[in-house]
């Protein structure tokens, strides 16, 4: 049976915290990727639905989907 020294003990635990630290940074990275992609697209779809609003003069889905743009402008500080 082979014993591992306490120097390789200390090695092995540090390179664990540190990919474990790589990996939780390369999730966060992922999930603000993630994010972003679903903001640009709730973004784009409101703004169609606006245009088309405004297309057929209906005012009152235009305020509400303007009310909608803004707040998720508001909600991601854009």
């Amino acid at each position: 049976m082979k014993e591992n020294s306490y120097t390789e003990l200390m090695k092995s635990g540090a390179m664990n915290r540190k990919r474990a630290k790589e990996a939780y940074v390369l999730n966060l990275y992922i999930d603000m990727i993630l994010s972003e992609a679903l903001l640009k697209s709730e973004k784009e779809k409101l703004l169609k639905r606006i245009d088309k609003a405004i297309d057929e003069q209906d005012e009152g889905s235009f305020l509400k989907l303007s009310r909608s743009y803004r707040e998720l402008n508001k909600k991601f500080g854009t």
